[in-house]
């Protein structure tokens, strides 16, 4: 049928017209249409289903074609609006919490330019990836190492990294990925404890590489750039490197206090000159490639001079001879009088310099020199040795002379293959600039894989290129110089550039401080993301800054640790610390894609295909290995460091359930454990109460006795299955909010309890199935009790308790049917708190009948935790007329030996004696007072059958005597019954829900009594007399209960009852806690009620009693 209606777009309506206008305009679009007649030309379409009136809350339901999801849109937002709101998505702004729980929904959408792959990700991760570890040591790793091994050192690197990337771009496509980088995918991944360790792990490894590239720039510029600006200065011979150190200290103080207020200042000033230290970089590079295609026709001039093969410093003379000559006068140089103790021909020389001749050679031969095959392989070196050329001649001297004050070039470290693997690190990391800039993307999901993986393969092609340049064009000695002073103090990369060796210089100068700069910028943003997570607790000040969220405290902090950096001074000793971070953050990137991707979560759907598990776990034990290669002193450090933080935020952390693999992880280890634990019963060495506790809740749905949660983790302490169990009377349905609430209340106080466990509510239609549900099915697979733990129900005389009598002892039946055992508090409000501890005392078990061990293992378990621990074990057992009481002391005592328990034993002997007239009396009493609960039960249930009989008879009556008055029937019965009626509706509709648990005595009352009611036809007279009949016989009821004489089976269980409790009154009234032997209940139901009053006297006058019900297999063993 054709209607007539008007889309309009869901956003537009929510941003032009306010709730008023649009319930106007459909009002009045409905108007219109009513407005129109037969002959508008427009069929209508009506429907007696929809009310207009309800239609006036708004448009949401699109129309009437929606009125049948009219319920769920409440609640659900329709498809159309979802699909908008998700096109236009804005990510977050770095920093913020994770975009599930936005917690600032009204924060104004801010128009930036999105970026592409070139300039938002490539060029970033260029620029953070090249860097200070390019211009100032790798000629010096390459020259150390070799071709080879140097080779080998950056294919790892870069093969970490590549195989991080990889993982990464799995992780960043699997969905959106709000700014904030490694951290965020992590602790997504793999959890807040995981995401929290590894983030201030990155945290730091980005302060330290702050710190690191602020050293370089220091170096840069004292070394090469202004020697003369140093302010600590050599005094002696061997000491330029302590006063190098303090040189860095200072300078680096201060520029870190420049550069934090720069930050403070303004970011948008950063942020604009990192294109000019990217433009450092990439004609630094270009200048290094234009200097190697420059030396195959003609290299630069850059002569080395050697003593022997002992390589000199330019740095305190200027011409590479012993002697000059000049006029036809030979003068002895500088050189000369370094070395010897005047200028004299005839001066007394170090014999090393006698021996051997000065020789000058070129510091860059070319490319097409072939000195490659002299670099290829490694010449390591201990610390203060003098650098010699390879296959160049010399004369040893006959005896070695003090080195110190010579112009030789020493080795300030001793250097092997790890140490250049720790300091070499650093260069390759900086892949996660792309990921860390997510919210300012075009197209994250495409860019951030595609940018990542091209920048690190540029950056692994410069490196390794490099490696193989300079092996190819500049000397071994020279590759060897760390700080140049063979070349006149230059830096030796820039001795290869071309036009002029300051490109390389200045380049490096300003691309060193750029990253400075900017590594203070983001690690407080990373401390602030951190911190507003909530996950740790302590650093949640950080969290804050200025109005216009700059994270102030963060970049205080941050300042401060890159200030430990700075005063290391030593850049080859700041490098491994901060490569240990970075490597253990790539480590749990990586992990986090293998556990995704094995787990097969059905939300990782990463768009990025080119990933594998395997990739993933080989770059996971890549990075472990690099870490102890690096340095295994370090490793253990950042790991313990990591380790802390975990166990820290796993303790004291917000509680965060982000989805993560660990989860997921964790579900699938729990299904193989309870897979494995299915096929059989534990063993009796394994056997430990699992317990399921029963608790009562009020209407409020808090629980009544809080100290029953205290006793379970008292008694078990963490360990096992405990499962917190409750029943709510009713429906389902009318129930979820109630349900919902006494699960929090529940679950709040085992917490505060320290009860670690589940809890599972239940609600049923009768409080009695509600229970009997709770033991059949709590538990999952071999998860499941094997105790149940209730209290004692202090007020089951009182017929309105719901936990009455009758419920007690068949959930007492229940648990002998299912095997379980079953632990009785009694007095449970007397019990210890977790924070009460006994300082003496004892704990009694009285041991009537073996039970398998419980009573015997329940003490043990009781006095591992410090509220018991100070009690002593006390074990009663009772001898008859015919045991040899002390033959049963040695035997009990043995036994105990045997099961490695320590406890008193004592035999306590009752002896037949005569039932007293208390004992008489009290079974009387207690046989009247069942009797008299018998005669009022049946006498309710026969006026609830008469109050039916007399409605089915008298609507009967009516449908046959039309003559008959319907209303003055209908009057004269419901006087009669309204009396009646008020006062025993509650418990008609008790006795209803109870009637299958009715005695077999009722049950056959009720089948004889119902044809005789049937046949009746009531009138006013009879039922006024049936009435007083039925009084009548009631009355005489309750007399014959006065005349009768009580049953002997009940007067000799009262006895046993009386002569016990009297023994246990004697020997452990002042008892911390009594354990005793629970009988089992009746086989005939006949006698439940007195069941109760027995066990009331048998435990009369203890304060703490737990009665003991053991399950009929043992669960205590004297084998090992």
């Amino acid at each position: 049928m054709p209607t007539s209606f008007t889309v309009v777009p869901v956003e537009a309506q929510g941003e032009e017209r306010g709730p008023a206008e649009r319930d106007g305009q459909w009002q009045k679009e409905e108007d219109d249409e009513r407005d129109r007649g037969p002959g508008d030309g427009i069929a209508k379409e009506s429907s007696p289903f929809i009310n207009s009136a309800e239609m006036d809350r708004g448009n949401m339901y699109e129309g009437k074609n929606m009125a049948l999801f009219e319920e769920e849109m409440d609640s659900n937002p329709m498809v159309s609006s979802l699909l908008n709101k998700l096109a236009n998505y804005t990510n977050l702004t770095q920093g913020v919490v994770e975009h599930e729980a936005d917690e600032d929904s009204k924060r104004k959408e801010v128009k930036v330019p999105r970026m592409g792959t070139f300039i938002g990700v490539y060029l970033p991760c260029l620029q953070n990836i090249l860097g200070v570890i390019l211009f100032l040591r790798l000629t010096w790793i390459v020259g150390t190492a070799g071709v080879f091994e140097s080779f080998i050192i950056v294919f790892m690197c870069c093969a970490c990294t590549m195989l991080t990337a990889i993982s990464m771009s799995a992780i960043a496509t699997n969905g959106v990925v709000p700014a904030g980088g490694s951290y965020y995918m992590i602790s997504r991944s793999l959890g807040p404890e995981f995401g929290g360790a590894v983030g201030l792990c990155f945290y730091l490894g980005t302060t330290f590489a702050g710190a690191m590239y602020i050293l370089g720039t220091i170096e840069i510029l004292l070394t090469y750039i202004s020697p003369s600006a140093a302010i600590f200065k050599a005094e002696e011979v061997g000491e330029e490197t302590k006063a190098m150190l303090n040189n860095m200290r200072v300078y680096g103080t201060c520029i870190i206090i420049l550069m934090a207020i720069v930050v403070f200042v303004g970011v948008k000033y950063v942020n604009k000159l990192a294109l000019v230290f990217l433009a450092c970089v990439i004609l630094s590079i270009i200048a290094i490639y234009a200097g190697v295609i420059k030396t195959a026709f003609d290299p630069p001039d850059f002569p080395i001079c050697l003593l022997g093969n002992r390589t000199l410093s330019k740095r305190s003379f200027d011409v590479c001879a012993k002697f000059t000559e000049s006029n036809n006068d030979t003068k002895t140089t500088t050189l000369w009088r370094l070395f010897c103790d005047s200028s004299l021909f005839n001066a007394t020389c170090d014999d090393y310099f006698s021996l051997n001749n000065v020789t000058e050679i070129q510091g860059i031969p070319g490319i097409m020199s072939g000195v490659l095959t002299d670099n290829l392989w490694s010449t390591y070196s201990e610390k203060g040795s003098i650098l010699e050329k390879k296959n160049q001649a010399s004369v040893a001297g006959s005896e070695e002379t003090k080195m110190g004050g010579l112009p030789y070039v020493f080795t300030d470290i001793m250097t092997y293959f790890t140490m250049l693997v720790g300091i070499y690190f650093p260069s390759v990391t900086g892949i996660m600039a792309g990921s860390n800039r997510s919210g300012d993307l075009k197209d994250a999901q495409k860019s951030i894989p595609t940018g990542t993986i091209l920048a690190i393969s540029t950056t692994s092609f410069i490196y390794l290129s490099c490696i193989v340049l300079f092996g190819a064009c500049i000397e071994g000695v020279v590759l060897r110089d760390k700080f140049g002073e063979a070349v006149n103090g230059n830096l030796v990369v820039a001795t290869l550039a071309w036009p002029s060796p300051w490109v390389i210089v200045i380049g490096s100068f300003f691309s060193t401080c750029g990253a400075g700069l900017q590594s203070l910028t983001g690690a407080p943003r990373l401390l602030q993301a951190i911190a507003r997570d909530g996950i740790v607790p302590f650093i949640q000040v950080f969290g804050h800054g200025k109005a216009n969220g700059e994270p102030t405290w963060a970049l205080l902090l941050t300042a401060g640790i890159c200030e430990i950096g700075i005063l290391i001074a030593s850049l080859d000793s700041v490098a491994p610390i901060l490569s240990m971070f970075f490597l253990m953050c790539y480590m749990f990137v990586n992990l986090a894609c293998a556990v995704q991707t094995l787990l097969r979560t059905p939300n990782w759907r990463p768009r990025f295909k080119y990933y594998h598990w395997t990739l993933s776990f080989l770059g996971m034990s890549l990075c472990l290995a690099l870490m102890f290669i690096c340095s295994w002193y370090y490793a253990l450090i950042a790991m313990l460091i990591a380790g802390c933080i975990y166990k820290y935020i796993e303790y004291r952390g917000a509680e965060k359930e982000w989805g993560d693999g660990i989860r997921g992880l964790s579900l699938n280890a729990a299904r193989y454990a309870l897979l494995r634990v299915e096929d059989g019963p534990p063993h009796t060495k394994n056997w430990r109460p699992q317990l399921l506790v029963l608790l009562n809740l009020d209407n409020e749905q808090l629980v009544k006795h809080p100290r029953l949660l205290s006793f379970t983790s008292q008694l078990k302490a963490g360990k096992g299955l405990t499962i917190v169990g409750s029943v709510l009377q009713g429906v389902y349905l009318d129930k979820c909010t109630e349900t919902q609430k006494a699960e929090e209340n529940v679950k709040a106080l085992m917490g505060v309890e320290k009860t670690k466990g589940f809890c599972q509510i239940v609600v049923s239609p009768n409080f009695r199935d509600g229970i009997s549900y709770l033991i059949q099915s709590a538990g999952l697979g071999g998860m499941k009790h094997n105790t149940v733990l209730m209290a004692w129900p202090q007020s089951w005389k009182q017929t309105e308790n719901r936990f009455s009598w009758k419920n007690f002892v068949d959930t007492v039946r229940e648990t002998t049917a299912a095997q379980q055992a079953l632990l009785v508090a009694k007095n449970i409000d007397l019990f210890p708190t977790n924070q009460e501890r006994f300082t003496e005392g004892n704990i009694d078990v009285w041991w009537i009948v073996h039970d398998g061990g419980m009573l015997m293992l329940l003490p043990f378990l009781l006095r591992q935790h410090k509220v018991w621990r100070k009690c002593k074990m006390r074990i009663f057992t009772v001898a008859q007329m015919d045991d040899n009481s002390i033959q049963m002391k040695k035997d009990l005592q043995m036994f105990l030996y045997h099961l490695r328990l320590n406890a008193e034993v004592e035999v306590v002997e009752m002896f037949e004696n005569d039932i007293s007239a208390f004992t008489y009396e009290k079974t009387l009493m207690m046989e009247q007072r069942s009797q008299m609960l018998k005669q009022m039960q049946l006498s309710k249930n026969e006026r609830e059958r008469e109050i039916q009989s007399i409605t089915d008879e008298s609507r009967g009556s009516v449908r046959r005597k039309s003559y008959s008055s319907p209303q003055s029937i209908g009057q004269d019965v419901q006087a009669l019954l309204t009396s009646d009626c008020r006062e025993e509706e509650a418990q008609l509709i008790h006795d209803r829900n109870t009637a299958s648990h009715s005695t077999p005595a009722v049950k056959s009352s009720v089948a004889a009594a119902m044809p005789e009611k049937v046949q009746m036809t009531w009138t006013k007279e009879k039922f006024v007399a049936e009435k007083h009949k039925n009084k009548d016989s009631n009355v005489s009821g309750f007399k014959d209960i006065f005349n009768m004489k009580p049953n002997q089976t009940n007067v000799r269980r009262m006895h046993t009852a009386v002569k016990l409790n009297g023994v246990v009154l004697n020997k452990s009234q002042h008892a911390q806690l009594v354990l005793l032997n629970m009988p089992g209940p009746p086989k005939n139901r006949k006698g439940d009620e007195n069941y109760m009053e027995f066990l009331e006297v048998l435990t009369e006058g203890l304060d703490r009693v737990l009665l003991v019900r053991g399950s009929g297999r043992e669960v205590i063993t004297i084998y090992s």
